[in-house]
């Protein structure tokens, strides 16, 4: 296995003490999480290098493949699908496992840029500097609110007004997950349609810059999303993959759906790519009609 290296600043030392932490947790070896392998302190407390060793992937992060290539509809169901079971293992609480309990843990930085490729597609989470654990019995600790990447923060994150129980830092990681889906379909060549180039979600709305207070204008008071374009509602799968980022976004972190519920949606969406097309379907009775079979006995 290739590895990374990635070393951090010392003023970093919280998100790398995090990561570590979070990294060491069992059950955290999954498809579809980023592999570690290790950490280490090198130097002294006046020049300290924080080290942190996991695997390597040469295609990079979904941002930076999103740039250069198009999907195909097979290639947005595959990441889309092993992105949503990566996020539904995460936010999973699983007792009696061989190294012990795995508590649910929240992402809250979930961003195409914290999204990277094997070399078959498969989505892999990383970067777990913000994650924040839920444990039975234990407080979730010094937890602050308004973390993560401004362009894909929830409304009630813009608003400072998140409810700090578990599964309103799970819905906070949905409605990021939304935006994600949404930066699939736009650079996915299955719709009737002309591709765009790739754009981070709300760069059409408000550039690549946005302040807090852009953020809070268009998500929260103005309750703008990207844009859905109407050339993918002709096509079955890109319609019910609408459906669901608008589900995953919605401005009632209620209402949001399951990570394991977007999971279950992507697994459908995929099956769409493996029924034959009307047009084929044509061409292979035609076929059919034009060959002389000898006549059929009577079964009478």
């Amino acid at each position: 296995m290739n590895s990374f290296l990635c070393v951090w600043r010392p003023q970093d030392k919280q998100s790398w003490q995090n990561e570590y932490e979070i990294y060491n947790l069992s059950g955290m070896r999954h498809e579809n999480l980023l592999h570690f392998l290790g950490a280490e302190k090198r130097g002294n407390n006046m020049d300290i290098e924080l080290w942190l060793i996991t695997a390597y992937h040469e295609k990079g992060s979904l941002t930076d493949y999103l740039k250069a290539n198009v999907l195909s509809w097979s290639e947005l169901c595959h990441i889309a699908q092993t992105t949503a079971r990566g996020l539904a293992y995460l936010h999973e609480d699983i007792p009696g496992l061989k190294d012990g309990h795995k508590p649910a843990i929240a992402h809250r930085d979930i961003k195409s840029k914290n999204i990277l490729l094997k070399s078959n597609l498969t989505a892999c989470i990383a970067d777990f500097g913000l994650a924040q654990r839920f444990e039975a019995g234990k407080s979730a600790g010094d937890t602050h609110g308004q973390v993560g990447t401004r362009r894909y923060m929830a409304p009630e994150v813009l608003e400072g007004a998140i409810n700090f129980q578990r599964d309103s830092f799970l819905r906070i990681d949905m409605y990021a997950l939304g935006l994600v889906l949404w930066e699939l379909a736009a650079r996915c060549k299955a719709a009737d349609g002309p591709v765009d180039e790739y754009m981070l979600p709300f760069e059409e709305e408000i550039g690549q810059h946005p302040s807090l207070e852009d953020m809070q204008d268009v998500v929260v008071h103005k309750k703008l999303r990207p844009m859905l374009r109407e050339c993918w509602q002709k096509h079955t799968g890109l319609t019910m993959l609408c459906e669901t980022i608008e589900e995953c976004w919605d401005h009632e972190a209620e209402a949001r759906l399951s990570a394991g519920c977007v999971e279950e949606r992507m697994v459908q969406m995929q099956r769409l790519n493996n029924v034959t097309a009307p047009e084929e379907i044509v061409t292979v009775v035609t076929m059919v009609t034009n060959v002389d079979y000898p006549p059929k006995e009577s079964s009478l």
